[in-house]
């Protein structure tokens, strides 16, 4: 049986299908009975749990072959971080006391970064992770590609795009979430000893121009990218409602900079086959 986290979202979902497509069974793992409503008319055994509940955890987790886990994202964190800790303690201790077969854990692009930046997060969820008493996989991935979904109306409505991602021509490791989900659900069907790390990416890297030239021939007009000056991050997210934007700042000026990148570059990751044509197709099929 294969526990799944977060199955409701992108990525999990994708675990979870994957899996049951492949006659697996699956246990999913959601805060509440109506979010599982749909994945226990799929055939999935409900287990609910909250990731700061330990000993619910625990108990979804108790008589796994692999569990899937992925961190509760949080954009605007406290200095230091103390949500993520306080939810990486409680998935810790779970496993710890579950002792599932093996773990496959989502990370990301950029965990072993040391410069401070909003991925020292999933930095310290693998930290914590590694010293568990089973064989324990991180999928780092890189910038997921349906981040665009924020892009969608301004592409159509008015044929401009606004990149924090820059210079414009510069190549960013991306990735589908399709390509996430199910090279997570192979992983969770492997066989390893120890800390195993897998880089993934999508089939080629892609600048913030070519996004905009996709989206330009997929809605059939001109669409360009214009970069927002670094002056303007910090009030434009404040003014959004951000409380700590600066890890967020960092974060981006990390890509820009190239200090986030996959250990050994870009020979050293997985490639997706998903293309960033198909994920704005879709993205803009479900806007309409």
């Amino acid at each position: 049986m294969y526990a799944v986290t977060a199955i409701t979202g992108q990525v999990g979902s994708v675990v979870a299908r994957t899996l049951l497509a492949d006659n697996q069974a699956v246990r999913a793992v959601v805060r509440n009975r109506e979010k599982g409503s749909e994945w226990q008319a799929r055939g999935c055994e409900l287990a609910l749990a909250d990731m700061d509940d330990s000993v619910a955890l625990q108990q979804t987790f108790s008589g796994a072959e692999a569990v899937f886990i992925l961190l509760p994202p949080t954009f605007d964190p406290s200095p230091g971080y103390p949500e993520a800790r306080r939810t990486i303690a409680s998935i810790r201790a779970a496993l710890e006391a579950a002792r599932p077969q093996r773990v496959v854990c989502l990370s990301t692009i950029g965990a072993d970064a040391t410069q401070p930046n909003l991925l020292n997060q999933l930095g310290l969820l693998e930290e914590a992770l590694r010293t568990l008493p089973m064989p324990v996989a991180f999928l780092r991935a890189g910038w997921f590609m349906e981040n665009s979904v924020w892009d969608v109306a301004s592409a159509r409505d008015f044929g401009v795009i606004s990149s924090f991602l820059q210079p414009l021509d510069k190549l960013v490791p991306m990735v589908a979430t399709a390509d996430v989900g199910r090279v997570a659900a192979e992983m969770m069907r492997e066989s390893w000893d120890g800390v195993h790390v897998v880089n993934l990416e999508g089939p080629k890297r892609i600048t913030p121009n070519e996004i905009a030239d996709t989206f330009g021939r997929l809605l059939g007009k001109p669409v360009r990218m214009q970069a927002i000056p670094i002056d303007m991050w910090k009030p434009l997210f404040t003014s959004q409602g951000m409380k700590n934007p600066t890890p967020r700042i960092q974060m981006i000026n990390g890509f820009n900079e190239g200090w986030i990148e996959f250990d050994g570059g870009e020979q050293t990751s997985r490639k997706g086959s998903t293309t960033l044509e198909t994920v704005l197709g879709q993205l803009i099929e479900k806007s309409l």
